[in-house]
């Protein structure tokens, strides 16, 4: 018996301002809304693709009362795929991130950021050939 890493879960205060900040990110597409939730992902899940086959994970935004409170102990890491991190970083800045000290120092190779209700990301180095 095996199980599937099909969804990870994002409490926040606006699943939908949140879910558009990562689709533009991350070109994906809301696949599902619910009462106080949306999913995105780059695929529709099915089923039978699913019990087949490992899939990318969807991304699911759930609404919460709470404020996020200290840094996460999960978090995201993206490749820019086609410019480089510099290029992406300033694009991320201009769709609501922002930059996030965690304590990471300086001179790393990644960048620490935030998206817009404080969630941490990092974005690595490029993939662009």
């Amino acid at each position: 018996m095996t199980s599937r890493f099909t969804e990870l879960a994002v409490d926040c205060h606006d699943p939908e301002g949140l879910a558009a900040f990562w689709c533009a990110v991350l070109d994906f597409k809301v696949i599902d809304r619910g009462e106080g939730a949306v999913e995105i992902g780059s695929w529709v899940p099915a089923v039978e693709e699913v019990r087949a086959r490992q899939m990318p994970p969807t991304l699911l935004f759930i609404q919460v009362p709470e404020d996020k409170a200290v840094k996460n102990r999960l978090h995201l890491d993206i490749s820019p795929i086609d410019g480089s991190t510099e290029g992406e970083v300033a694009r991320l800045l201009g769709l609501g991130a922002t930059r996030a000290d965690v304590g990471q120092g300086p001179g790393r190779s990644w960048v620490v950021m935030a998206d817009p209700e404080g969630n941490e990301f990092c974005v690595l180095r490029t993939l662009a050939p």
